[in-house]
């Protein structure tokens, strides 16, 4: 049989409402009452009753996170920063991977709006947040990360993808290379976007370069593989000399394509750069050059936000932050380059 508040009271010599205080408002508490309550709740194995609590208070103490492919060590990065913010703020969050399927992200949203959540982080599929504003109207707080919110009506946590594009082909350029191929897709993914954006403004500002684009399904190792195949299956003189990949698993999927070639090789023939800044990146056959992204940061600010915007209720006012990223050159775009050379500083910026 469950123990109740009452039985808690009771055993540590306290009243009801010192209890709810402990559970829900400790530091308005005295240490030494603190104490006695936790103790008699170790003692009788009290377990609280969140759905009552949730039911009185409106919300719960979970925070909904919604990415696009939980498998990409950067959404796991980011989920985990997120989880140590809430952990800081005992609150919890629950993760769900929409897969990249506008449907299947509806289906969630709709879940955690029935749970009453606290509010959710989510990566939308596509560009259109009229789901999103709908769900904000109707009271629910909503931080959308890796990417920013174009009219500014939904707060956000991303990375200014046009800069760090323009940083990765910059320094392809500034390596030697002058047929530059972009992969990565699909182009209507906004981040992708962005990041050939400033992939052309680096080209435009440099006379005899070129970028070739190379539109993918998604941004697995498998799609770079195949990218890498169709690569060497050209002749010499219609091969690209770089590669900047939208991600660093497309950058692994056409290194290991390239890899196992007899007649090229990274960097010699191609130089290869990637993009987030993986784990994976630093340990692969050859280290992959990288635009660095502060995964964990991103999901910490992200749920800091919501906490902030959850305690102002209707008076919050939707904050776009921006942290800039960083290039951190390896063995595959210059042999020569110090392993783990950081060029760049990352910052951060609200609006």
């Amino acid at each position: 049989m469950a123990v109740s508040v009452k039985e808690v009271a009771r055993e540590a010599g306290v009243s009801l409402g010192t209890v709810s205080n402990v559970l829900n408002n400790p530091q308005n508490v005295a240490p030494e009452n603190v104490k006695k309550v936790k103790d008699a709740i170790q003692r009788l194995g009290y377990v609280r009753n969140d759905a009552a609590r949730q039911l009185r208070a409106g919300r719960s103490r979970g925070i909904g996170v919604i990415v696009q492919d939980i498998r990409n060590p950067f959404f796991a990065e980011l989920t985990r920063g997120a989880e140590d913010a809430a952990t800081e703020n005992q609150l919890g969050i629950l993760i769900a991977d929409s897969d990249s399927d506008s449907e299947r992200e509806r289906f969630i949203l709709g879940l955690f709006e029935e749970q009453r959540v606290l509010g959710v982080l989510v990566t939308p599929v596509g560009n259109e947040l009229d789901i999103l504003k709908e769900m904000k109207n109707r009271g629910n707080t909503i931080v959308v990360v890796d990417q920013k919110s174009r009219d500014k009506s939904i707060s956000s946590v991303s990375v200014d993808d046009v800069a760090g594009g323009a940083m990765a082909v910059t320094h392809l350029i500034e390596t030697g290379r002058r047929r530059i191929a972009f992969a990565g897709g699909p182009l209507s993914d906004l981040p992708i976007g962005e990041r050939l954006k400033g992939a052309l403004k680096a080209v435009k500002r440099h006379d005899n370069v070129s970028l070739e684009v190379l539109e993918t399904d998604n941004l697995t190792v498998l799609e770079g593989r195949r990218i890498g195949e169709e690569i060497i299956a050209r002749p010499a003189h219609e091969r690209p000399d770089a590669v900047f990949a939208a991600n660093d698993l497309l950058a692994i999927g056409v290194m290991q394509a390239i890899v196992v070639s007899p007649n090229l090789s990274i960097p010699g023939d191609l130089a290869l750069i990637g993009y987030d800044d993986i784990s994976f990146a630093e340990m692969a056959i050859v280290p992959l050059s990288s635009v660095r992204q502060p995964s964990a940061d991103i999901g910490k600010h992200a749920v800091k936000l919501l906490i902030e915007e959850s305690d102002n209720g209707p008076d919050s006012h939707p904050q776009q932050l921006v942290f800039q990223p960083s290039l951190v050159i390896r063995e595959s775009t210059t042999e020569s380059s110090p392993r783990n050379s950081v060029t760049t500083k990352v910052g951060q910026s609200v609006t």
